[in-house]
């Protein structure tokens, strides 16, 4: 398969002097869902910040394709096709669903109708509520419209931070669900997931951090089943 984002010995964190990340690797390739999962405070979101371009790293590389992004502006990463959906604040709650959406697509005004018209039919939900303060939503379907909002870029790499993170099984499942028909159309996917064992099941392949560090990696059904694995970070 080819290599879609390639990052190597990133070492970053949020002041000069602080390291979060101590020399992480990671590499994606099209088409696949690849979970990021590891304890608290293991860097797995900044490491999703550093490719966005929401952190510059102190060191390492990160490449989209053949070509350099680190330390670029998030708007630039964005127009080369990467997406970043935080887990918190990631939607306007005043605004209509429409709206939303409309301002997902603002890279691309003259094809924000056709692509929110196609939004509609993915995520009937949605289309649905569109003219509903998006505040009016549950908890999976705001993260649904939060996903929707990065999709209006036709991004080539989501990131998702933590997308089932507050939500109910049921919710959860559904969100996951949603996740997969994302890469079924084609998007490569980044995915930070406290749910490891969600996370790792509708993923291709699984990295480990701990303590800013790669500590494994491997296809993801290996890591689910992998006694070790599961004691520390699956609680079986």
């Amino acid at each position: 398969m080819t290599i879609l984002l390639a990052c190597d010995g990133i070492v970053a964190g949020y002041s000069a002097a602080d390291e979060v990340l101590k020399g992480v690797s990671l590499v994606i390739e099209r088409g696949e869902i690849v979970s990021i999962i590891g304890p608290n405070g293991a860097g797995k979101s900044t490491l999703l910040k550093v490719v966005a371009g929401i952190l510059v790293p102190h060191r390492g590389t990160v490449r989209l394709g053949d070509r350099p992004i680190q330390g670029r502006p998030p708007r630039e990463i964005s127009a080369l096709g990467v997406a970043f959906v935080p887990q918190e604040q990631n939607i306007f709650p005043t605004m209509s669903v429409r709206e939303n959406l409309e301002i997902g697509g603002y890279v691309d005004p003259a094809g924000a109708r056709r692509k929110i018209d196609a939004i509609f039919e993915r995520f009937p939900a949605l289309g649905e509520k569109r003219r509903h303060a998006a505040r009016t939503l549950s908890g999976g379907q705001r993260q649904i419209l939060a996903m929707a909002m990065a999709l209006m870029v036709e991004p080539a790499l989501l990131l998702l931070d933590e997308p089932s993170a507050g939500l109910a099984p049921q919710a959860a499942e559904r969100l996951f669900e949603a996740i997969r028909e994302i890469n079924a159309g084609g998007v490569s996917i980044a995915m930070v997931e406290q749910n490891a064992m969600e996370a790792l099941a509708i993923a291709r392949r699984g990295y480990i951090l701990v303590d800013g560090r790669n500590s494994r990696t491997g296809p993801a059904a290996e890591l689910a089943r992998d006694a070790e694995v599961r004691r520390i970070f699956l609680g079986g």
